[in-house]
């Protein structure tokens, strides 16, 4: 999994839409990574196609997405290998 496709995955444990994911992970990665639209929207469209978020309310022409439960698995399972990763680098065996 990417990094862009890890945190917007990861910004929709709780319902947002597209800006707002946009918003969300600028601010959790100290403006280090700044989704554009295209990016935003094309992650939300194959993420949708493959189950790991829905749509759960359109606002003021605003699609509202969210994770769901193979999405959360799916995240868990990223976190656990990012966690592998980062006690490795710090000594392994």
């Amino acid at each position: 999994m990417t990094e862009t496709a890890f945190y917007i995955l990861l910004s929709l444990v709780t319902p947002k839409h597209g800006y707002a994911i946009i918003d969300y992970v600028e601010k959790l990665t100290k403006k280090r990574i700044s989704l554009g639209p295209g990016t935003i929207y094309g992650t939300l469209s194959k993420m949708k196609k493959d189950g790991l978020i829905e749509p759960v309310k359109e606002e003021s022409n605003r699609k509202i997405y969210q994770i769901t439960p193979l999405g959360k698995e799916i995240l868990d399972s990223e976190k656990a290998r990012i966690e592998e990763l980062y006690l490795n680098s710090k000594g392994g065996l």
